[in-house]
């Protein structure tokens, strides 16, 4: 979820559609723009611009699977797993 404004404790968020009261506690005040990985109203990291389209890439993946009568190409989801290039056992954005 992005930060739309930052109230004390809790910051207005913008994410998948919707938006919520997300409780800042863990992770600080944030600046608005500032991307968060947010669990069950509670934001718990803070995330680049890359790690939040990763992130919504990961969970559009998971709705299509849910709501798919066939097959789903989650490759295209998750491309930068699917990288030939890409270390095993390295993460996208993993330096050496």
């Amino acid at each position: 979820m992005q930060v739309i404004e930052q109230r004390d404790l809790m910051a207005l968020c913008r994410g998948r559609g919707r938006e919520e009261m997300v409780n800042t506690m863990l992770i600080g005040p944030q600046e608005p723009g500032t991307w968060i990985l947010n669990f069950i109203g509670s934001a718990r990291e803070v995330l680049s611009e890359a790690e939040a389209k990763q992130t919504n890439d990961a969970l559009d993946a998971l709705e299509q699977i849910m709501n798919s009568d066939g097959e789903v190409d989650v490759d295209t989801y998750f491309a930068d797993l699917a990288d030939p290039n890409r270390k095993p056992g390295s993460f996208p954005g993993d330096q050496g």
